[in-house]
């Protein structure tokens, strides 16, 4: 989660460290903390003030109202402070709901003041803002501060001033306080916002002659936050909340937590309970938990936990044998049943993560006999059939009671099953396995036909029928009486505390994805990205929704994906810029930037105004960022999905990443084309299972998004729910709210208000938070009320007098989903359309291994030659056809080296360099390595390779050097002389400049012959121009400064990639880049070096030793002095 609390020392701790203010903040660090291990001589050895003062005790442990519930000593001696907590240490007590101990205590000097020196501040943030709240009455008895407060909203990205402070919140205070008022109010907010508090409350806040004194504080920080915070933060330790302990196996597992990528959670609520707990999902934990205390099981519950992103087979282990070491340590007279559970996952491996499981359960096989501990099991996703048969396995080998049950099953039915309320199944039906989604018989590559020439949700009037009427937000009552809880007022008129405002920023598209939506994926997620284009490719959709990825952490590159059954390429780009700038058709980016980095990434993608969607799919980003992004994307007319978000889907038209699992859930929800039912939801997997619950009930899916689990999510509910309404296609629309935040009553007011006419089935998880006796933080970081409205149960009664459909509970919410769909039917809203079978689509090579099948990958691609038809071709062009044109040694390099067919011009200027590079003398050191080689008796292979790797900078690289310096000078506007006095500055030498022989009385004939043939042939010879006047002044200082036969050449090539017309100036910069122009050098001089070895072999030359008389043998240095 985000917001987590911290205790009042921790707080005061930053408070007093790091608060920057000009008014007197005394009793700094003045505060003892007092637990079971205190020994009392030591505390007051450091803290002699004990001894001194007079005192004030209380607990430290997260309670609010601690001063009226009687839990505050105060002016008392130190004697009197210890005889206080005789009568409150480790006694049990009870607050609110909540019983537990008391044991962890803090003692802080007593501040003597009267009732008009006692002042309220607090600041917590909202999703517009942070809000700035002051009473000029504070202390015990403040009342109800939300109505009787001055207050201001600090707008995200917004400064506070003093003078907002003195005007808006000091208005009651006598004129001689307002300035250390507002100072500390100012520094109070300053160190708020760098700390990343999302809630501070002092209560009350001192104030006299003497200065500023901070009594009582309440605390919250942004825990997600720690990477940018560490430093100052230092290793914070977070209470949990009173009446419930801090367990070691908790600890534990938040270790795990924290060295894992993927998200493990463990909140104990009864170890002594029957019923444990062991679900995949954020938002599906919650909803079991719920399921479990709806059927009656609330004080029986023994845990609260989740694990999901993909955690590995060891991980799952190490999680899943704390939880079956803690539900075997005491009997249950009934015995225990354990119920894994989870809904239909987007990319994890269900198979792998059972493994880890299984392995603890066979570890545990004793123990869990013992206890009597029965099992059900209900889980889908990626390879969830082999994950289920091995489960199933494990019962049978270990003679546990196991139940197994896959998407065909509803996925809280077993916990009713658990519980005694239903009765199991003998033989559940199977769905299809995984394995049945394969290439269709034909021998096509064509991209499959569509499927459907109308949506399912496009208006159909038949020519004896009237048009339909649009339908209302409600229907006949009497039509869900079976199903539907009786309309109770509970309550009443919550909806109304929240903000008015209900709509979309007007600069927002209404339609997010279309059937040629083109996206940017951030982040090398292959995986995902191959998901997409097999989803369009079934989805028959043209071209695939991939328009390119962008990886800063290595070169431009192309990555190879499957089409169908044919591999492409896709670009990947170091920097976004290129991206954007080469896919101008791309509007949506999906980013799969870690926490760390989906913030920068996200702020320079809004910069492009040709993006509108950006799904962000990192979890833990910082609440303060994410509101910064939120306000950014409303000023530029973007919507975000996400953060903490797997995405979104419109069948038949597009998916985000991961959404919709694998395609054998695709087509098993009927994703691939469109339906009449829109939804949205919070959770990622619960999504997935939405998608199989409408499925099942209705025609299916028109657009479905996850929103993210986050407090402040980028898009809300109301965003989507609104878009829908004004989508013709969607006729019904299926919330899955959640606990925490108010934005479900933005629907209830929409509805209320007509703006939103469209049948409305919404239910929110976390129902079981209002059973539990301390606060549980759920999986997401927005699953917590911090009121009594932002309760699901609130909520929920609220939705229900609004007029939405409200189910009994998630158990019965797929029957309340079809009732009203099976009216829509019936009144001739929605009209059926004829099934058509799906297109097919083969399966990657990592499932089908596991699955028994194959389709395995390419190890190699080339662009450049194919031998497998009739006859050989090169870039394209058929061997015949080569010789046909007359191509040449030139035109074939130009084909195999630039995959372009070069002017004839180019042709020949290849082949004169060919020729001009062949050879240079046996003198040279290629040559040389070459000949002593051969003569050492070595084959032709090893003597040209040793020849071969003597070349570089030094020998024969200067060509790819010469390129790159001359164009670069060039092309950043120096002049020549600029150039060569930069160079002999850095102490550099000039790449292709330089003869050992030549010089400009002596010309190297080489360099005249390829001069004569590019002046009269080439279209433009700027940089070779440019070079020549590099000669002129090095030439002037020395007369064998000249441009020699490598640098002529490098730079030549460079004006013919160029101006030839065959390439961009991208590509042409690219191929110097890569290395090509060396490549002349080493393909000419492989013909001399050949030559070399043949003659030496002709010759029969015998090994070769080098001359004494031609070495100079010398003494080390020091022996010669």
């Amino acid at each position: 989660m985000s917001a987590k609390a911290i205790s009042e020392q921790t707080g005061k701790e930053f408070l007093y460290k790091y608060i920057c203010t000009s008014a007197a903040v005394h009793n700094r660090f003045c505060y003892a903390r007092v637990t079971t291990e205190t020994d009392w001589d030591r505390l007051t050895q450091e803290h002699p003030w004990l001894l001194t003062e007079r005192l004030v005790v209380k607990p430290d442990q997260l309670i609010k109202r601690r001063g009226k519930l009687g839990l505050v000593g105060i002016n008392l001696d130190l004697q009197g402070v210890k005889e206080w907590l005789k009568g409150h240490f480790m006694r049990d007590t009870t607050v609110g709901k909540a019983k537990g101990v008391l044991k962890n205590f803090l003692i802080e000097p007593f501040v003597p003041h009267t009732q008009d020196e006692e002042f309220y501040v607090c600041i917590y943030a909202t999703r517009e803002g942070d809000h700035v709240l002051f009473h000029h009455e504070g202390g015990v008895e403040v009342g109800d501060v939300d109505a009787k407060a001055q207050r201001l909203m600090v707008a995200v990205d917004d400064k506070l001033s003093e003078d907002q402070v003195r005007e808006q919140l000091l208005t009651h205070i006598p004129d001689d306080k307002k300035e250390v008022l507002s100072s500390f109010i100012m520094g109070l907010f300053n160190l708020y916002e760098d700390l990343y508090f999302t809630y501070l409350e002092i209560n009350p806040l001192v104030v006299t002659q003497e200065g500023v004194y901070v009594l009582d504080m309440a605390a919250k920080i942004d825990a997600t936050a720690e990477y940018i915070c560490k430093a100052k933060w230092g290793d914070v330790e977070f209470p949990p909340p009173f009446g419930r302990e801090a367990y070691p196996e908790e600890a534990y597992i938040a270790d795990l937590d924290a060295k894992s990528g993927a998200s493990l959670k463990l909140t104990l609520l009864n170890p002594c309970g029957r019923i444990w707990t062991m679900v995949a999902g954020g938002g599906a934990s919650v909803v079991y938990s719920d399921t479990i205390c709806d059927r009656g099981g609330v004080d029986e519950l023994a845990n609260y936990g989740e694990y999901s992103g993909a955690p590995s087979e060891q991980q799952t282990y190490d999680y899943a044998k704390t939880i079956l070491s803690l539900m075997t340590r005491e009997k249950h007279p009934q015995g225990k049943v354990l119920i894994i559970g989870g809904s239909i996952a987007n990319f994890t491996n269900v198979a792998a993560t059972f493994k880890g499981i299984v392995r603890a359960i066979k570890d545990y096989q004793g123990p869990l006999k013992e206890h009597e501990v029965i099992i059900f099991v209900r889980r889908g996703g990626p390879n969830y059939q082999e994950g289920l048969r091995v489960m199933g396995e494990v019962g049978k080998t270990t003679g546990i009671p196991i139940h197994v049950f896959g998407t065909e099953t509803h996925m809280t039915a077993i916990v009713g099953m658990a519980l005694g309320h239903r009765p199991i199944p003998n033989q559940p039906p199977m769905d299809a396995h995984t394995a049945n989604f394969l290439l269709n018989s034909s021998n096509s590559a064509m991209t499959p036909a569509t499927t459907r020439t109308a949506s399912f949700s496009e208006p159909r009037t038949p020519n004896n029928a009237t048009p339909a009427k649009k339908s209302k937000a409600g229907l006949p009552a009497d039509s869900l009486d079976s199903i539907l809880w009786p309309l109770k007022n509970l309550v009443t008129a919550i909806w109304k505390e929240v903000q008015a405002s209900s709509g979309c920023s007007g600069a927002k598209a209404t339609t997010l994805f279309r059937k040629h939506t083109k996206a940017i994926v951030w982040g090398m997620q292959t995986r995902a990205v191959q998901g997409m284009m097999d989803f369009d490719y079934v989805c028959s959709r043209d071209e695939p929704s991939v328009a390119a990825m962008v990886y800063p952490f290595t070169g431009d590159h192309k990555q190879k994906f499957y089409w169908g059954h044919k591999e492409i390429l896709l670009p990947v780009y170091k920097n976004m810029a290129d991206a954007m700038k080469k896919h101008p058709e791309s509007d949506v980016m999906i980013s799969f930037a870690s926490l760390r980095s989906a913030y920068d990434s996200t702020i320079e993608a809004m910069q492009y105004p040709q993006i509108h969607t950006i799904a962000i799919i990192a979890e833990g980003i910082p609440e303060a960022q994410t509101r910064k992004l939120i306000k950014m994307a409303d000023e530029k007319g973007v919507t975000i999905i996400g953060p903490a978000t797997v995405g979104g889907i419109k069948p038949g038209c597009f998916k985000i990443g991961n959404t919709g699992g694998m395609l054998d859930n695709i087509l098993a929800s009927k994703l691939y084309r469109p339906g009449s039912v829109a939804y949205v939801s919070r959770s990622g997997g619960m999504s997935n299972e939405l998608n199989n619950i409408i499925s099942r009930t209705t025609d299916g899916v028109y657009e479905g998004v996850a929103i993210g689990g986050d407090r402040y999510p980028g898009s809300t509910f109301m965003d989507h729910v609104i878009r829908y309404e004004d989508t013709p296609g969607i006729k019904m629309i299926v919330v899955l709210g959640e606990i925490g935040g108010t934005e479900e009553y933005k629907i209830c007011q929409g509805i209320k208000e007509g703006s939103i006419t469209k049948p409305v089935v919404c239910w929110c998880i976390g129902t079981c938070a209002t059973m539990f006796a301390s606060e549980v933080q759920f999986g997401h970081a927005g699953a917590c009320a911090n009121q009594a409205s932002e309760t699901a149960v609130a909520k929920n009664q609220a939705l229900r007098d609004a007029g939405a459909y409200v189910p009994k509970s998630f158990d019965e919410l797929g029957d309340v989903i079809r009732t009203v769909y099976d009216e829509l039917v019936t009144n001739g809203t929605i009209i059926p359309a004829q099934e058509v079978p799906p297109p097919t689509v083969p399966m990657d090579y990592s499932w089908a291994r596991e699955l028994g099948l194959i389709r395995k990958p390419a190890s190699f691609m080339t662009s450049i030659c194919d031998e497998r038809g009739q006859e050989l071709i090169y870039a394209g062009m058929p061997i015949t056809e080569v010789f046909k044109e007359e191509m040449g040694l030139g035109g074939v390099l130009g084909l195999l080296w630039f995959q372009r067919r070069l002017p004839r011009y180019a042709c020949q200027f290849i082949e004169m360099c060919l020729m001009v590079t062949a050879d240079h003398g046996p003198a040279v050191s290629g040559a040389h390595n070459t000949i002593v080689c051969a003569r050492a008796g070595k084959d032709l292979i090893s003597s040209l390779t040793s020849g071969l790797l003597t070349i570089g900078d030094r020998f024969g690289g200067a060509l790819d050097a010469a390129a790159k310096q001359f164009s670069k000078a060039f092309d950043s506007g120096m002049l020549p002389m600029e150039f060569v006095n930069k160079m002999k500055k850095d102490g550099k030498l000039i790449m292709g400049i330089g003869h050992r022989v030549k010089s400009i009385n002596n010309p190297d004939m080489r360099v005249q012959i390829l001069k004569d043939f590019v002046k009269q042939h080439f279209p433009s010879t700027q940089l070779l121009d440019y070079a020549l006047d590099v000669e002129k002044i090095t030439t002037s200082k020395k007369p064998n400064l000249i441009l020699n036969v490598d640098g002529f050449i490098g730079v030549a090539f460079v004006d013919l990639l160029r101006t030839c017309g065959g390439f961009t100036r991208d590509e042409a910069d690219e191929f110097v880049e890569i290395g090509a122009l060396n490549g002349i050098f080493v393909l000419g001089r492989s013909m001399g070096f050949i030559g070399h070895y043949l003659d030496q072999k002709r010759l029969k030359q015998g090994l070769y030793r080098h001359p004494w008389d031609d070495i100079s043998y010398v003494l080390p240095e020091h022996m010669s002095m």
